[in-house]
């Protein structure tokens, strides 16, 4: 795999039982590369371990007042820096190569389980942590990959240079030899706790993220309420730990870094002292003491990768941990099973009996606005599934399209039959073209979508911000989540790339929420028009928007307990018209009959079915 040939048309099935299983999975899946550059780092160690040989030669020629074998140590020594240097140029260039092709398909796989997850990913995961695993911890994973070849390419060396010097001279070479396991092998006590002071930097630093983007999220209300100074205060102290953890981190590579200094020093002085004694009683010739002490120091480069090695993997683990447990969520407890097909007709939903009839305008009343996102994602396909609720998760009967099952379909076939808005929809970054050009039936335009939306403040401010687009504010861009713009506005131009779609069964969760009466009114005449004989629900408390609808269904504890139109469940339904009217206790008491009976409660009124029951009792 060459980075030109990025992104991967299927980054695979990642390995998720833990996170050291997931980076020999990447590894696996990128043996070529890694081939490639053991290859090429072989080439480079090996010949720099030639060069102590050739000086050796030199030396002696020199002290034999050779002319012959000295031009052929010179020639020798050119070769091998020649071949050091493209093997250096090669090796950096492979092992990066394995790191970007590494980071991309982490990244091509995050990106696929946010898809995959929808908004469901964020209440599993906070969002803190979905970004840290998708910026630093793809770079650390990336960092693994990369130095894994290099690391058995030094290794390799190491044990080919000890046992040549072990033959070549068996006096000093048998020392070396021996020495080496030690040296390389000397910081492992020291890393555990390397690893867990690395280990708890991470996770401060982590938690430190969280906090700093819940603050900017929140920034314009925490102003608002005169709690600025003290968020910032709580990021300072959560700042200051991260900064304390770092430097105890720092503390303890910086330890191992001084036993890879002190031992192989202790090394070269008694390899110098030892071998000075040989060569003064004659038992070796000078240009083999120069050999072996070159050698031996020329291996203290290929040292470092051991300790390269070790940072890197303890790093990369816990940042693997963290990517495998994005990566292990998934969509539902079952498998798509039916392919080919994208149903059509009414959305049910068993588990509450929630029926959205085909091509009909269907309100839905919850008096919990969890309640009502979480019901929201059941009739997408959205369900929550995880190690907490799996078992939940498979007995809750799936959502119904055309009878059937949404956890049947493919995840493609699902997302173009039932498209869900949440209440804080996000707005991309780029120009409001860009903005409505996405994947659609074709049949709705982008000026029918705004115009339903009510945009015409939105695309009037938009103009008068597009004087470098002669005044086109489909040419204007949208900054970052659509700061520029204000929460009714963002809101509205989200539901415009919704109606732009134009899919089988659209799903609105509070669209009218950030906006005032007047406009509320025209959304919702403008839904009700645009969407005539599509599947549209909206889940909502707005008398406006409810008296637009073909039937309102109200949900209270998990069960449809009433359906009709708005006027008739307002006059008929008390906990209707609590919801809706905002009612106190008080009021509710005495709108039935001065206090002396009470509102009816959810117990007395047994579950329904079907929807000729709750017809027939609305």
């Amino acid at each position: 795999m060459q980075i030109r040939d990025l992104p991967y048309s299927d980054p695979g099935d990642p390995d998720v039982r833990s996170g050291p299983r997931f980076l020999f999975w990447l590894g696996r899946n990128q043996l070529g590369g890694q081939l490639k550059s053991l290859s090429w780092g072989l080439l480079h160690q090996l010949a720099i371990a030639g060069l102590p040989v050739t000086v050796g030669l030199a030396v002696q020629a020199v002290i034999d007042r050779s002319g012959g074998r000295l031009a052929l140590a010179g020639g020798l020594i050119v070769a091998l820096g020649v071949l050091v240097a493209v093997g250096d140029t090669m090796l950096h260039r492979t092992a990066v190569t394995n790191w970007i092709t590494a980071a991309a398909r982490v990244q091509q796989l995050l990106a696929r389980k946010t898809a995959e997850l929808g908004s469901a990913l964020t209440r599993r995961v906070a969002a803190g942590e979905v970004v840290a695993v998708s910026t630093g911890d793809v770079e650390k994973i990336g960092w693994f990959v990369e130095a894994l070849s290099r690391f058995a390419a030094a290794a390799t060396a190491l044990v080919v240079i000890c046992v040549g010097l072990a033959i070549y001279l068996p006096s000093l070479g048998l020392m070396v030899a021996l020495a080496m396991p030690v040296l390389a092998l000397a910081v492992l006590p020291l890393l555990p706790r390397a690893t867990r002071r690395a280990d708890e930097q991470r996770e401060k630093a982590g938690k430190a993220t969280e906090l700093a983007s819940d603050t900017v999220a929140g920034l314009r209300v925490l102003r608002g309420i005169g709690g600025e100074e003290l968020f910032l205060g709580r990021y300072r102290r959560a700042s200051q730990e991260v900064r304390r953890a770092a430097v105890r981190s720092a503390r303890m590579w910086a330890l191992i870094s001084a036993v890879q200094v002190l031992l192989p020093g202790i090394l070269l002085i008694s390899l110098v002292w030892y071998g000075a004694t040989l060569a003064r009683d004659g038992r070796i010739d000078v240009g083999q003491l120069v050999t072996v002490y070159s050698a031996a120091t020329l291996m203290l480069f290929p040292l470092r990768h051991f300790e390269e090695i070790a940072m890197a993997y303890s790093f990369s683990r816990p940042s693997a941990q963290r990517a495998v447990r994005v990566l292990s969520l998934h969509r539902s407890a079952q498998e798509a099973t039916v392919e080919g097909v994208t149903p059509t007709g009414d959305l049910y939903d068993p588990a509450t009996g929630l029926m959205a009839p085909r091509g009909q305008f269907t309100a839905v009343v919850c008096g919990d606005p969890d309640e009502a996102g979480r019901l929201a994602d059941r009739l997408g396909g959205h369900a929550e599934t995880g190690e907490e609720d799996e078992k939940a998760a498979a007995a809750a009967p799936s959502v119904l399209l055309g009878g059937v099952a949404m956890d049947e379909i493919p995840l493609d076939a699902a997302r173009a039959a039932v498209l869900v808005q949440d209440k804080d929809p996000v707005l991309l970054s780029g120009t409001l073209r860009e903005l409505l050009d996405v994947p659609s039936s074709g049949l709705v335009t982008a000026d029918a979508a705004l115009e339903a939306a009510q945009c015409a403040d939105v695309l009037s401010a938009l103009a008068q911000a597009s004087a470098d687009n002669d005044g086109d504010p489909m040419r204007t861009r949208i900054t970052e989540r659509g700061r520029s713009l204000s929460g009714g506005q963002r809101q509205r131009l989200a539901l415009a790339r919704s109606l732009v779609t134009d899919p089988e069964a659209l799903v609105l969760d509070e669209p009218t929420s950030a906006v005032d009466s007047h406009t509320e009114a025209r959304v919702a005449a403008g839904i009700a028009k645009l969407r005539q004989g599509r599947t549209t629900v909206a889940f909502a408390s707005s008398p406006l928007l409810l008296d637009a609808a073909d039937r309102v269904v109200l949900v209270h504890e998990g069960t449809v307990v009433a359906v009709g139109n708005h006027r008739d469940l307002l006059r008929t339904e008390p906990r209707y018209r609590a919801v809706v009217t905002r009612e106190t206790d008080d009021e509710a008491a005495t709108a039935n009959g001065v206090g002396d009976v009470p509102a009816p409660k959810s117990d007395d009124v047994p579950a329904m079915k079907s929807i000729e029951e709750i017809e027939e009792r609305a």
